[in-house]
């Protein structure tokens, strides 16, 4: 039967069938490097995305098609394009002889001040004369790029004070959001979004609040201030910590590459949208990249971070993928035996005396199981067995901070938290919501001990304190990453360690520090622990040794 002669009510049901059979989703088509230099005139730019077109004009039926397909095309360094493709299309764009590779626009994750005086740049707050800092100059001039969440510009980590003009050689620009009045200066240099590989996920339009490189997220401030944050005097949480806060590279200039947004199925920053980050940042012209983020490991050639990376470094960019203080709050239990936790926790206990103690398993709702309660999960704990006592709740599946909220909201007056044996060692000072402290796995397990040895168990939570020159000190906390690469395991990365827990840092005044939307507090610092922490650490030395040793490679 021809078309023509079916009914416009049937047309319509054929042609939506047709188009239902089709899979369509977002693609990247990697076609290697380019032949033009490093400052490509807009004739060479206007004739690689040309060529783009016309690649996969010739395999979905004109360059019309392919250009309404197409959503990025690389055209500086990185040479492909991005589109939006059914699953035969992108096997045939796979089979050209020109095409390296064809993958699938994979979502990331993002990887979640004392650091330096640690790392031997200071003495007690003092610069000996012996310094990297000193002989590198604190970093002058070098340019630091950040791939995260965007900036939080007013912050005083960025701000320009005893900062000379704008390096000649930056070629960068800033790049401001619709009503927002976003502005770079002469620290923060350089400002860019990269959303159309999040949109093409996500299958809709994105308003306004997709159109900013400011960070309403605060990791990429804290990030990015890490690696190369200005002098701040008086920077703390909550009184905590209280110091001289100041990246690895303090005179530095940075720049930020917003490259990942509200999560979408539990990730947020996508591969078409961080190849483009690369390739804009390669030709600004830093110095050094430093990316807080990751997902699962792919082949190389199927990965948009190991090609952006490859295509830096082939241009001389360091890429940095990838502590002795501690915040202490110590739980009294009522059998006099006392336990160290870890905690950020602004609010104390309003009695000294000792509360009435429960584990949260003994504490579950009804309709609840006992290994949701456990975890304090939302809807989990009955309020009636909660209020007025402190609540131990066992680590993992919802955030650390939430079983704090989940712990207030059912009336609780403090909240243990204990590691599971997985977690181990490894304590978090958080900045939860009401009086808590974290404790490792095995003084968890004397919490819950103590609790099934007597009928009325008790226990008090201490405020915290500051306590430096603790020991052991360095040690592995459980988030680490581990080497071979997964991949390749000839390649022994990762090689370098450096501070990722406790870290203090500047931090987007958009979001509380939990980043939950009960939280209304807002702090211009905040403590965040995770591989995102080390790997700026790693961007800020780097930096250094880039001022010091320009002439040096990557490797």
């Amino acid at each position: 039967m021809k078309l023509s002669m079916l009914s416009p009510l049937l047309l319509s049901v054929f042609l939506f069938s047709l188009l239902q059979s089709s899979t369509f989703a977002s693609y990247i088509v990697y076609l290697g490097g380019h032949n033009h230099g490093l400052n490509p005139t807009s004739a060479e730019l206007h004739r690689v995305k040309n060529s783009h077109y016309e690649l996969l004009g010739s395999l979905v039926g004109s360059t019309e098609t392919a250009k309404e397909k197409i959503f990025y095309s690389y055209t500086r360094n990185i040479n492909g394009f991005a589109a939006i493709l059914d699953e035969d299309e992108a096997s045939q764009v796979s089979k050209h002889p020109n095409v390296v590779s064809v993958f699938l626009n994979k979502g990331r994750k993002l990887h979640t001040t004392r650091s330096w005086d640690f790392l031997r740049l200071e003495r007690n707050g003092v610069i000996p004369s012996d310094s990297l800092w000193k002989k590198a100059k604190f970093g002058e001039d070098t340019i630091i790029g950040n791939l995260d969440t965007g900036v939080w510009p007013e912050s005083k980590s960025f701000s320009d004070d005893g900062i000379g003009p704008i390096p000649s050689r930056w070629r960068g620009s800033c790049q401001r959001g619709v009503g927002d009045r976003f502005r770079c200066n002469r620290k923060l240099i350089g400002a860019k979004y990269f959303n159309r590989g999040y949109k093409a996920y996500l299958g809709e339009k994105l308003n306004a609040t997709f159109k900013t490189v400011r960070d309403h997220e605060g990791h990429g401030s804290h990030t990015l201030s890490t690696a190369g944050g200005n002098f701040v005097d008086g920077a703390s949480v909550f009184g905590y910590g209280n110091g001289t806060a100041k990246g690895g590279s303090p005179k530095a200039r940075v720049a930020a590459y917003k490259v990942c947004w509200p999560p979408v199925n539990g990730n947020q920053c996508f591969d078409a949208d961080i190849m483009a980050a690369f390739d804009a940042a390669i030709s600004d012209g830093v110095d050094v990249l430093s990316v807080s983020l990751g997902g699962e490991p792919a082949e190389f050639f199927e990965d948009g971070i190991a090609i952006g990376s490859f295509h830096a470094v082939k241009k001389g960019i360091s890429v940095v993928f990838t502590l002795d203080r501690e915040f202490t709050s110590y739980v009294e239990l009522g059998n006099k035996i006392r336990l160290k936790g870890a905690s950020l926790a602004a609010a104390t206990l309003k009695s000294k005396t000792s509360y009435p103690l429960i584990g949260a398993d003994r504490a579950k709702a009804a309709n609840a199981s006992a290994v949701d309660a456990i975890l304090c999960q939302p809807g989990s704990l009955d309020p009636t067995k909660v209020k007025g006592k402190i609540l131990v709740c066992l680590r993992g599946i919802n955030a650390r901070t939430d079983k704090g909220k989940q712990a207030l909201l059912a009336g609780a007056v403090g909240m243990i938290l204990a590691n599971d044996e997985k977690s181990g060692n490894e304590v978090i000072a958080d900045p939860h919501l009401l009086p808590a402290t974290h404790l490792n796995f095995t003084d968890g397990v004397t919490v819950f001990a103590y609790i099934n040895s007597t009928k009325k168990p008790t226990a008090y939570l201490t405020p915290v304190k500051t306590l430096l020159d603790a020991k052991p000190a360095p040690f592995m906390a459980s988030f680490s990453s581990r080497g071979p690469n997964m991949i390749d395991p000839a390649i022994l990365k990762p090689d370098i360690t450096a501070p990722g827990v406790s870290i203090i840092a500047a931090f987007s005044e958009s979001v509380g520090p939990t980043e939950d939307e009960s939280d209304t507090r807002r702090i211009p610092f905040t403590s965040q622990s995770g591989t995102s922490m080390s790997c700026p650490h790693v961007s800020g030395i780097v930096g250094l040794l880039k001022s010091l040793h320009p002439e040096w490679s990557p490797a």
